[in-house]
């Protein structure tokens, strides 16, 4: 029988290796796995190359990652915003290294993994130093850019419901990178709000078929977030 509801978050990332490259999910708080990333946090993996939309904020969920000194490099599109003080004195005192991707370049270089896809041309990048080292190409009259897809080891990722297979749906904007993470990892670990029975899930709504994720482990939800607000998916 498939059974890949893990019991604790901690069990579910027991093996992560010192080194991996590690996407996460998430566009600032919608979707972002925080009981995942708090568990890689006591789980103590280090010298992790890390995938994600942005570099952190405040000192929690992915700051609080790389706080704790874990992050060799991370790959994002946006790694500066008003409360990104942690990733900022970081990259300031060569701590950690940057690669700086354009967000539609990153998505795709992460779905171009999933896809089997070698490289891709885009025009996003050319001319700036983002092109600099890499082919280029003139076609149709413009000038192109060929980007590498972004494979990982590990993808956590946020869902609001699952089963037992793997199936994953999402609520809302909180489908961002989960997708696309999902299947360009060795190893996807979903964290979902709800465990549902086979069959519960319309097949017309499952976004990640459980082919692609390995293991689930369901969380609470948090109800409130600052000032009472209701928290992000």
């Amino acid at each position: 029988m498939i059974d890949k509801v893990v019991a604790s978050a901690e069990a579910a990332l027991a093996d992560v290796a010192d080194g991996a490259t590690v996407m996460i999910g998430g566009f600032g708080g919608a979707g972002q796995p925080s009981e995942l990333i708090e568990a890689l946090i006591a789980q103590g993996a280090r010298d992790l190359t890390i995938v994600n939309n942005n570099a952190g904020s405040g000192e929690t969920g992915l700051a609080a990652l790389l706080q704790a000194g874990r992050v060799r490099k991370i790959i994002c599109s946006f790694p500066r915003q008003a409360d990104s003080q942690v990733f900022d004195g970081l990259y300031r005192s060569g701590k950690i290294e940057l690669e700086l991707v354009p967000q539609g370049n990153l998505a795709e270089r992460i779905r171009a993994a999933g896809a089997g896809i070698g490289g891709f041309f885009t025009r996003t990048g050319h001319g700036t130093d983002l092109a600099r080292g890499k082919e280029t190409r003139l076609i149709a009259g413009q000038w192109h850019v060929l980007e590498s897809p972004i494979h990982a080891d590990v993808a956590l990722i946020k869902a609001e419901a699952g089963d037992r297979w793997g199936n994953l749906v999402y609520r809302k904007t909180a489908r961002n990178f989960g997708p696309i993470m999902a299947s360009a990892a060795t190893l996807t670990v979903a964290s979902v709000h709800e465990v549902v029975a086979l069959g519960a899930l319309d097949p017309e709504h499952v976004i990640t078929p459980g082919i692609y994720v390995q293991r689930i482990v369901q969380v609470p939800r948090r109800a409130t977030g600052p000032a009472g607000f209701k928290a992000a998916a």
